[in-house]
């Protein structure tokens, strides 16, 4: 299976502020993103960045797909890194948000970029982190890292014995099963309106179809398919502007590929969703600056 994304260095986890007391503030112009869409944080942050319409107020370079170097490292972001942590220990990983007036990293921290954008650079756009739904938003949160994502890892893992699979196979279809409940009377996730929760719920199942299930048996793909509610959900969302206009399925496969630890498995040659159809089904759009 793929290794997890690197860790952030604690150092690299600058937030924005709201006035110039703050150090970090917001100003037009003055940040950088620096993303691999190949990489699931780094499609999230993309997402959000396109749902907040930010690509005049924050611009955004793109990196390759597959890391250049060892453990996901972007050499193109190693001298942002040596001059924000001198003898910086770790990757230089993406995602990266920088400033412009500094040449220094504000954070490598994606859920810190993500709360950032949302909440000091959101302007006109969706409400994405609604304060009364905090709790609704962790708990999506965790059943995505957890019972998603930690759980199809488990389940697709070399040398992971049957009491193991069934457990971990077992944890993932009743999160796929409460999800498919969620979704049957309503359009998003946590209702009527789409919140930072369909962000990730939807890169999770991206990555559920085009990652893990090359790990898994195909009677197991098979069940996980039968979710039609949800793979609607996340079909329906692909078609939209800010989400497929960022899924890029060639590098999410060669970075899989490039840095799989795992043995294919039957499942492998069971597709969940006609993505590129999705994709074709959505209307001309912009791309990021």
């Amino acid at each position: 299976m793929s290794p997890t994304s690197p860790t952030a260095v604690p150092s690299l986890r600058g937030r924005i502020g709201c006035d110039a007391r703050s150090g970090h503030y917001a100003v037009p112009h003055r940040y950088r993103l620096h993303l691999s869409l190949s990489c699931p944080d780094c499609l999230r942050i993309a997402v959000t960045h396109s749902l907040l319409d930010l690509g005049d107020t924050l611009p955004v370079t793109l990196l390759p797909a597959v890391p250049d170097g060892p453990a996901g490292e972007h050499s193109a972001l190693r001298p942002l890194y040596e001059a924000s942590s001198h003898q910086h220990p770790g990757p230089a990983a993406a995602p990266v948000l920088s400033d412009g007036w500094t040449g220094r990293i504000v954070s490598a921290h994606a859920p810190d970029i993500l709360r950032d954008l949302t909440e000091r650079f959101g302007g006109e756009g969706p409400v994405l982190y609604p304060h009364h739904a905090r709790n609704d938003l962790e708990a999506i949160g965790r059943l995505c890292e957890q019972d998603i994502n930690e759980a199809a890892q488990s389940a697709g893992r070399l040398g992971t014995d049957s009491s193991e699979y069934e457990t971990a196979l077992g944890t993932l279809l009743r999160t796929l099963d409460s999800l498919e409940r969620r979704l049957t009377d309503r359009e998003y996730v946590l209702g009527d309106e789409l919140t930072s929760a369909d962000v990730q719920l939807w890169v999770t199942l991206v990555q559920l179809d085009t990652v893990h299930r090359w790990h898994l048996d195909a009677a197991a793909v098979q069940l996980i398919a039968g979710h039609g509610q949800l793979w609607a959900y996340a079909r329906r969302l692909a078609a939209l502007p800010a989400f497929g206009s960022h899924l890029d399925l060639d590098g999410i496969a060669r970075r899989h590929h490039a840095r799989c630890q795992g043995q294919e498995a039957a499942g492998a040659a069971v597709q969940i969703v006609d993505w590129t159809a999705a994709l074709r089904s959505r209307p001309v759009t912009p791309t990021l600056r």
